[in-house]
């Protein structure tokens, strides 16, 4: 339970983030039928169990031969709720249905639908939430709300069935089985079966056109080898892999290697009959090639005519300022009662051009569930608009980290020599007063600490968080004298080695003015000009931004790092595989995939090349604890070398939730490897009175 009214912000955020997680919930299973009892005034009664071979509609009059007793002049009729009754529909759906535009829910949903968990009881249907988003480029935040993988999370970060209703592995974990639900659909009416599994298989996955390189996440081996399928039947599908991938029922959470060919095939070079006019139709679209054509009509957030297995349909393209979702009529899923989910009618994403116009939609109650883009530093901002906007301020524990991303394999020689150098990295973290940043930005309530596993993963240890974080000005300019750094300018700030003149770099964000992240790097940059190390924050927009991590553009880049809660899940900040930030640059590029024209191996004798060793056998170990010990091996490199220079960690997360809005529990951590506030899955969240928020 959460007390707010006796106790401070820091008190109160404190409690609130170290409460415990409620204990594992169901795995999907068939729903119970429902029992119907209703009174009718009659002058006898049955008092002998009718059976009968059918199942009868209840309005209908049916004639059967009893043995009854007078009694009373009420009747109790006891009926099992009707095979083609047990599942039950919104109101918008049954409204289609009876218009005929629509077939009946048991027609729509499988055979064996998925039973999903919910949180606060069974919900109601109906009505819309509204959130905020930041532009096409900020799409991810849609797309984490509408995914559904093979299988997902239980509150206790257990695993459980889902698109798959069940799976099989082989001894070595080199061979995944998984049985598909008979009678999923995606969202146009059409089958989902293995047939999808192999369309993408055949013409996407091994299309080399569309995808120029072996993917990390469908192939295992060095060199990589791609997995291989097989389809059985129509609901049977088998993934085999060269080498042991125990970890793969995890990258299913998010990714499933399945697309709507039945639709796709009209926009895909091989399988069209008239090249020509394909040809023209990509030109005419813009295009610069039929591959970027294809991309956008297989992207829901562009193309909202593309099929979905998610929650909710996209209405249109997610370049208009109101971007809409809707229910998606042949969704796989109920809860316990039969209903079919979501409960919610639709999801409303309303474009803002700057975050202090985001904040005041909040304080306006214009935001009805909302983790992203809340910035905890607005706590106290947040906490006294409650009662006029008319919310509530939940707090989670966030995996994000403030940290900045030192680029050893930058393609200015001098940057990657200069993050190269280990004393140079061991300097750049001393020289920052951690203590005084957390005390500005967060008042306390975040924790000094380098990029490390949270106190809640299992993979959780003091000395990673611990490692070089004291605040030293002295030992950090005699460690920048030590490598070389010596000599200075006249205004004081540190010389290039060639003397070519001053030392300094950019440190390139996507975090936009006057956002937490911005206070705190430029905290880190005075720090650093303190110790003759000159650098400059550059905001970036997402797009941009991306571009220039996949050119290796950037010299430093202080995008907050996450993934620190089930880092061996999700390990691309410790083994480089995540560009966006580059503490290996071309490095890790190349490792990703070592054909990329910005991509180039390590030096010889580099640590990354020791992490890439342990990785290899981290992800080939079957057991759990074994894999954890392994794993700690590359923890002890980043300890020691400090690839990043971590600042805050533990940070509170802010949850907005309108009042009436249920579903939503507080004390939950938020990463993206878990889709942030969408893991205790969105379809489940809604309305106490959904005739209020049409």
């Amino acid at each position: 339970m959460f007390i707010e009214s006796s106790m401070n912000r820091r008190r109160f955020l404190k409690l609130s983030v170290l409460s415990a997680v409620g204990a594992a919930l169901a795995a999907c299973a068939q729903p119970t039928p429902q029992i119907i009892e209703k009174e009718v005034p009659v002058e006898k009664v049955v008092k002998e169990t009718v059976v009968v071979e059918k199942q009868i509609p209840v309005e209908k009059t049916v004639k059967e031969t009893v043995i009854v007793e007078k009694e009373k002049v009420v009747e109790k009729v006891v009926t099992a709720t009707p095979e083609p009754a047990k599942f039950k529909e919104a109101p918008m759906l049954a409204e289609l249905v009876k218009a005929g535009k629509l077939p009946p829910v048991d027609e729509r949903l499988p055979s064996n639908p998925c039973v999903c968990p919910v949180m606060e009881g069974i919900g109601n249907y109906g009505g819309t939430m509204r959130r905020g988003f930041s532009g096409v480029s900020d799409g991810v935040g849609p797309g984490k709300i509408n995914n559904e993988g093979l299988t997902w999370y239980n509150a206790d970060l257990t695993l459980r069935a889902n698109i798959a209703e069940a799976w099989e592995i082989n001894s070595d974990a080199s061979q995944w089985t998984f049985r598909l639900r008979k009678g999923l659909k995606w969202s146009d009416g059409q089958p989902f079966t293995s047939d999808d599994f192999k369309w993408y298989y055949d013409n996407q996955l091994m299309n080399t056109e569309l995808t120029t390189g072996v993917s990390t996440t469908w192939s295992t081996g060095t060199p990589r080898k791609w997995m291989t399928m097989e389809y059985p039947d129509k609901y049977t599908v088998i993934c085999k892999f060269s080498d042991p991938n125990p970890l793969f029922a995890y990258t299913v959470t998010r990714s499933v290697p399945a697309s709507p060919g039945h639709y796709l095939k009209q926009f895909h070079k091989e399988l069209v009959s008239d090249k020509a006019a394909y040809e023209k139709a990509w030109k005419d679209a813009k295009f610069n090639d039929w591959q970027g054509y294809f991309g956008n009509k297989n992207n829901a957030n562009l193309n909202p005519d593309r099929p979905t297995y998610g929650p909710w349909f996209f209405r249109g393209p997610i370049s208009e300022e109101m971007f809409t979702m809707e229910r998606n009529p042949y969704f796989w899923q109920v809860d316990s009662a039969g209903n079919q989910l979501p409960y919610l009618d639709k999801i409303t994403h309303r474009l803002f051009g700057s975050l202090d116009v985001f904040n005041m939609w909040i304080l306006n109650g214009e935001i009805d569930f909302q983790a992203r883009h809340v910035a905890t530093s607005n706590y106290t901002l947040f906490k006294e608009g409650e009662a006029k906007g008319g919310y509530r301020v939940l707090v989670g524990s966030s995996a994000a980290h403030h940290a900045i991303s030192m680029n050893q394999g930058a393609k200015d020689p001098k940057i990657s020599e200069f993050f190269g150098n280990r004393d140079v990295r061991i300097a750049l973290n001393l020289c920052v007063n951690r203590e005084e940043i957390n005390e500005m930005v967060y008042d306390g309530l975040a924790t000094p600490k380098q990029y490390s596993p949270l106190k809640r993963s299992p993979q959780y240890r003091e000395k990673d968080a611990t490692a070089y974080i004291q605040y030293d000005p002295k030992k950090a300019n005699e460690l920048l004298d030590k490598a070389g750094y010596d000599k200075r300018g006249p205004d004081g700030f540190r010389l290039w080695k060639d003397g070519s003149g001053t030392l300094s770099f950019v440190i390139e964000s996507l975090d936009p003015p006057g956002s937490a992240n911005e206070q705190v790097t430029e905290m880190v940059i005075k720090y650093m000009a303190d110790v003759g190390v000159k650098a400059t924050r550059m905001y970036s927009e997402r797009s941009l931004y991306e571009s220039h991590s996949r050119e290796n553009a950037h010299e430093a880049a202080d995008w907050t790092p996450d993934r620190t809660l089930l880092p061996i899940v999700a390990p691309f900040h410790w083994i480089a595989t995540i560009y966006q930030r580059p503490w290996a640059g071309k490095w890790g590029l190349w490792y990703i995939n070592n054909t990329d024209p910005n991509g180039e191996p390590p030096p010889e004798g580099h640590f990354a090349w020791k992490i890439w060793e342990i990785w290899d056998k981290v992800k080939l170990e079957p057991d759990e604890k074994k894999r954890t010990e392994l794993f700690y091996g590359i923890l002890d490199i980043w300890a020691e070398e400090v690839p990043y220079l971590g600042i805050l960690g533990e940070i509170p997360a802010l949850i907005i939730v309108k009042n009436g809005f249920k579903g939503y529990p507080a004390g939950y951590p938020l990463d993206d490897t878990t889709e942030d506030e969408q893991l205790l899955n969105p379809q489940t969240y809604y309305w106490d009175e959904p005739s209020k928020h049409a």
